[in-house]
């Protein structure tokens, strides 16, 4: 009997190790319909709302991975993995202390057509709320310090798509 029981029980391990270790670390989404940019098919079909959230995930070297989503209703279109403040900062003052390399505060911002930065893109952040952060936006960066930063240029790339064409002009920061 007692043989019985210690292969179950390794059975047990065996098959949840690897949820266990999927849960800890980053895990690529799977191909979205929007995850490459915008089609005419998905420009259909009502408004766009942009979001970003804070996860329970961590890029390789701690930073907490934040995603960037793109929605219609209950739909998820796209998501792209981002950073927002560094691993050190992330319960820091979001809205009064300006240059402490703390997260985009919750709420809402008016979000700018993308432009030119250097050889990259910069999205103009204008928080509808009260704030002493400035200069606030996204980029392709990695780590950040306190914009939303997109590290892939292919996933930003996609959002400018997005943004050019369906003509989204705000981003909800959800926690």
């Amino acid at each position: 009997m007692g043989g019985l029981f210690m292969r179950i029980v390794m059975l047990r391990h065996a098959l949840l190790l690897p949820l266990v270790l999927v849960g800890s670390v980053a895990v690529a989404a799977p191909d979205l319909l929007g995850q490459q940019g915008p089609t005419t098919a998905l420009l259909q079909g009502g408004a766009l709302q942009l979001s970003t959230r804070r996860t329970a995930e961590r890029f390789p070297d701690g930073n907490r991975i934040w995603k960037v989503e793109l929605h219609r209703g209950s739909r998820l279109l796209a998501s792209w993995p981002a950073a927002s403040g560094v691993a050190g900062r992330q319960t820091a003052d979001r809205r009064w202390s300006p240059g402490n390399a703390a997260p985009l505060p919750a709420g809402e911002y008016s979000l700018g057509r993308p432009e030119p930065w250097g050889n990259d893109l910069w999205f103009d952040l204008t928080p509808r709320f009260d704030t002493t952060r400035s200069a606030l936006g996204i980029h392709r960066c990695y780590p950040g310090t306190g914009c939303i930063c997109i590290p892939k240029r292919a996933d930003i790339d996609a959002l400018a798509s997005w943004v050019k064409a369906s003509g989204i002009r705000t981003l909800k920061v959800v926690n």
